[in-house]
């Protein structure tokens, strides 16, 4: 019996495993990294690759190839992507499959870049087979 309880400790506290906002808040740190190694299609890796997924800037598209097409035009050199930073990040679950997340974001760039940007988003992300995406993007 002290084998098993020591067996089922282990296996509890010690798999590795993630809990949901752990996993959420990985999925956010992968997308900067990717973004700050120039990487957008690596960056759109943390959105689901669905015709549903919605971004909501000044216009709304809809689709995960508008999405990423979006991004290409708007960033089309490693120069004009700057340097991303997420903070002041929130994420409350809304059920076992879907967690909204607000935070701030804040692009460091030269001023021949564009200049600096930052501003406040709302995502909401889903659980999927892949794991949690950002099926929901309002970024203002």
């Amino acid at each position: 019996m002290f084998r098993t309880l020591v067996f089922l400790l282990a296996a509890t506290c010690c798999s590795g495993a993630d809990s949901p906002e752990q996993a959420i808040r990985r999925v956010l740190s992968d997308q900067a990294q990717a973004w700050n190694r120039g990487d957008i299609d690596g960056y759109m890796t943390g959105y689901d690759n669905s015709p549903e997924t919605t971004f909501i800037g000044k216009t709304v598209q809809h689709g995960y190839q508008d999405v990423l097409r979006n991004y290409h035009e708007r960033y089309p050199t490693r120069e004009s992507m700057g340097s991303l930073t997420f903070t002041d990040l929130t994420v409350k679950l809304l059920g076992s499959d879907y967690a909204s997340v607000t935070g701030r974001f804040h692009l460091q760039r030269t001023a021949a870049a564009g200049g600096d940007a930052s501003g406040v988003f709302s995502l909401l992300f889903q659980q999927t087979r892949m794991g949690w995406k950002v099926v929901l993007d309002h970024t203002s």
